[in-house]
């Protein structure tokens, strides 16, 4: 498997399936390829690379996590006069604003959000990563 397939399996899974299902759609789509020795040794080499970077990027999440814990972060938004934002803030928002102020990257799906923010005020906001957690706070002004 070169990509993860619902119902199928996740990407490196070596998976027997029927040929007409490997060869009509699978294989042309670019989520599998035939599993020769070749292919099984290419796929092996690219398992133990991914693995070594998704590492890296844990540990350097973990860095960036220790930085986060306790913070503080000061953000303007849109909202009307009983303090309700126009537009709510979602995680993706969050993690740009994150990476604008304080020039650290967190992956969106990290952050643990209920729903949406939608007042101003201040929020406690959670970050987990495997192992590993961290929480600020986050001031939303009109």
């Amino acid at each position: 498997m070169l990509t993860d397939v619902a119902k199928l399996g996740k990407r490196f899974d070596v998976k027997d399936v029927s040929s007409g299902h490997a060869t009509n759609f699978l294989i042309p789509s670019k989520f599998a390829i035939a599993a020769t020795a070749e292919a099984l040794k290419s796929l092996d080499v690219q398992k133990k690379k991914a693995e070594g970077e998704k590492k890296v990027q844990e540990e350097l999440l973990i860095k960036n996590l220790a930085e986060l814990d306790g913070k503080t972060l000061t953000i303007k938004e849109k909202a009307n006069k009983k303090g309700h934002l126009f537009a709510g803030l979602h995680r993706e928002e969050i993690a740009k604003q994150i990476a604008k102020l304080t020039r650290i990257e967190i992956d969106p799906s990290n952050i643990m959000l209920d729903q949406p923010i939608k007042d101003l005020g201040e929020h406690t906001i959670e970050v987990k990563t495997e192992g590993k957690s961290a929480k600020f706070t986050l001031v939303i002004e009109s």
